[in-house]
């Protein structure tokens, strides 16, 4: 199941960093993730300041 960023993201960009296949980008409110390249690590999830990853 792939992780989501919730309304909780403060778009600090993090987490883009994290992903090691790059499928987190700049949303228009935030961050979002291409929930069928996500495969799953939970890396980012890590690196969040504001826990706003979640597997969704």
């Amino acid at each position: 199941m792939a992780y989501k960023i919730t309304d909780a993201c403060i778009s600090c960009g993090a987490c883009e960093g994290e992903c090691p296949v790059s499928c987190i980008s700049a949303g228009d409110a935030a961050y979002v993730i291409d929930a069928d390249a996500c495969v799953d690590c939970g890396a980012c999830t890590g690196a969040c300041p504001v826990d706003a990853i979640v597997q969704g």
